[in-house]
């Protein structure tokens, strides 16, 4: 059972998958098969696999945008102890990485996992920030969040050894790469 001091995983699935279906997808992206399971279950495999507390964000019809979708997770969760931000369409992210991130909201309020200097998801915020997440709307996430912290040196650069926190699937092509990379030895949790 999860730690109730630990924060909470919000996984974004409320986009409408418009460059993967013009792209050439059969189906949304989240629903895409790879390696014998959707896209979308490897981030929720991973989720439950950390151990940590996890919150979906599915709305039937989409949301108005990231930052919409980011409000209904962090207000459906008012009691948690701060939240991971992370895309539902990350199918490599590590139950690890997860965990690093979480843990590393001790340190500073918000975290930013890097992986070889690339930005990356989950971005982590402690539970100082719920106001600002829980009134966010639009299409522009949290970044204008991140960019406030950063100034006030609230955020934590955490660089992470895990190609899951920046490879997502935009585009059918990008499920072939995917599998590429899978077969490497990545495991997704």
């Amino acid at each position: 059972m999860p730690a109730p001091n630990q924060p909470v995983i919000i996984i974004l699935a409320a986009g409408k998958g418009e460059r993967f279906r013009a792209g050439g997808g059969a189906t949304h992206k989240l629903d895409a098969p790879l390696n014998g399971k959707s896209v979308l279950q490897h981030v929720l495999d991973a989720a439950e696999a950390s151990g940590l507390r996890w919150h979906l964000v599915r709305p039937a019809g989409g949301t108005g945008g990231m930052g919409e979708s980011i409000a209904m997770g962090v207000s459906a969760t008012p009691d948690a102890n701060g939240w991971l931000i992370l895309p539902g369409d990350l199918p490599f992210i590590t139950a690890p990485t997860l965990r690093q991130v979480a843990q590393a909201l001790s340190a500073k309020p918000v975290v930013v996992p890097h992986y070889h200097e690339r930005q990356g998801h989950p971005v982590g915020f402690c539970r100082g920030y719920f106001e600002a997440l829980a009134t966010l709307s639009g299409d522009e996430g949290a970044k204008a969040i991140v960019y406030a912290a950063r100034q006030c040196g609230a955020v934590i650069d955490l660089p992470v050894d895990d190609i899951g926190v920046v490879k997502d699937v935009d585009h059918p092509a990008d499920l072939t790469t995917a599998e590429e990379t899978r077969h490497q030895g990545r495991q997704t949790y």
